[in-house]
């Protein structure tokens, strides 16, 4: 059951955002007359970028015409903003984002539209549950830049991590013992990132904890690189429930709602919206859904998905 919303502005913002939205697609609608999908959301990871990380121009093509003719875009995806933005900011067109996995929703500009934080005393309840894993742990905030992801130490030769750390070095911090950082502002999440056999056993562990009906579970599994990504949100929290919101928030039925993914953190995205459509690199727990599967990123599979059930 999704939880209820919390925003960081007063009730008056959000209801002239919400008229205004509303307005914006009274008027899409004038154009999406021919076109059965009113609100396309994306993943971005494995679904709108290539295997080398890069958006492909049949991919920012398709998403162009889509909007052209008033089809609602929104990415919805495990990065936090900042980390999602540089690529969100490469397509040619308005968007907003649901980020984090379904914690946040924000604009283009940065506004935050919707926020599910996680409870500072489940965040505790779920590191003190695994500090077995504490090499590969991050508490995340939602904050403007610095202190935005807090590890207990920043391994800078990390095979796995060192990248995304010097890309990102800028939001990151240490904290040592990791618990010190939550003091009392409520985080975005706790996160892990390592190799799939010890994630699967981190999540395996949280989903048996007799508490673990206090947070959500997200994993992120790259199989072809070993990296997997696991993260702790507030109960409730996925990128389905978000989808779901803001739609409701937007006035557009299911029925009207295209999403495309390839991940085990799709599955709720999915699940939700009346035309789910799996990329052909997808796990195969998402294939044997019997959704339809197109092709894969580096074939720009979300292009051919885009113009088939979207653009007609």
């Amino acid at each position: 059951m999704p939880v209820p919303l919390t925003h960081p502005s007063p009730t008056s913002t959000l209801a002239a955002t919400h008229a205004a939205r509303r307005r914006a697609s009274t008027r899409a609608l004038t154009l999406n007359w021919s076109v059965p999908i009113q609100l396309l959301a994306m993943d971005i990871d494995g679904t709108l970028l290539d295997q080398q990380g890069q958006l492909s121009t049949a991919n920012a093509d398709a998403i162009s015409e889509a909007a052209a003719r008033g089809i609602e875009i929104v990415l919805v995806t495990g990065r936090r903003f900042h980390f999602a933005l540089p690529v969100a900011e490469t397509l040619p067109c308005d968007f907003n984002l649901i980020v984090n996995n379904g914690a946040l929703t924000k604009s283009r500009a940065g506004q935050t539209l919707a926020r599910h934080l996680l409870p500072v005393e489940t965040a505790r309840l779920a590191l003190a549950a695994t500090r077995e894993f504490r090499d590969c742990a991050s508490v995340m905030f939602d904050r403007p830049a610095e202190r935005q992801l807090i590890l207990e130490k920043i391994d800078w030769s990390h095979p796995l991590r060192a990248a995304y750390f010097r890309k990102n070095s800028m939001f990151l911090s240490e904290e040592a013992p990791l618990e010190n950082c939550l003091n009392g502002e409520d985080p975005i999440q706790v996160g892990f990132t390592g190799n799939c056999t010890p994630m699967r056993r981190a999540m395996q562990l949280l989903a048996a904890h007799p508490e673990s009906g206090r947070y959500a579970l997200s994993l992120t599994e790259y199989a072809e690189r070993d990296l997997s990504i696991l993260d702790v949100l507030r109960a409730g929290v996925t990128k389905g429930m978000a989808l779901e919101e803001w739609a409701k928030l937007r006035c557009i039925g299911r029925d009207d709602v295209m999403a495309v993914g390839d991940n085990f953190n799709d599955l709720e995205m999915l699940e939700f919206a009346g035309v789910p459509v799996v990329m052909g690199n997808a796990v195969d727990e998402l294939k044997a859904k019997g959704w339809p599967v197109t092709g894969t990123n580096g074939q720009s599979g979300l292009a051919d998905a885009i113009r088939r059930y979207a653009l007609g």
